[in-house]
């Protein structure tokens, strides 16, 4: 069987390089056809909520302020991370 095709190979070689040949067009002419972007989009959205409360020390903040944020933020569709820092007067 393999003995058969490669003697067949041999004999009609001009005719595998043309097939390969057209195999290899094709393969370029539908490389060109690829929807494919050069740079493809991976920004994420992000929100940055900045709340300034100057009296209050960080324990108070986080408490007062930056939990019931992120509780309040909790409910939004499609939320998949949330981060958070208090410091003195600003969450």
């Amino acid at each position: 069987m393999f003995k058969a095709l490669i003697e067949a190979s041999v004999r009609f070689r001009w005719f595998v390089v043309l097939a390969t040949a057209i195999v290899a067009a094709f393969g370029l002419y539908n490389l060109t056809q690829l929807p494919i972007d050069a740079v493809p989009d991976i920004t994420n959205r992000q929100v940055q909520i900045n709340t300034i409360a100057p009296a209050l020390a960080p324990e108070q903040m986080e408490r007062q302020v930056t939990y019931p944020l992120e509780t309040a933020m909790a409910g939004i569709p499609g939320i998949q991370t949330t981060r958070s820092l208090s410091r003195n007067g600003f969450s």
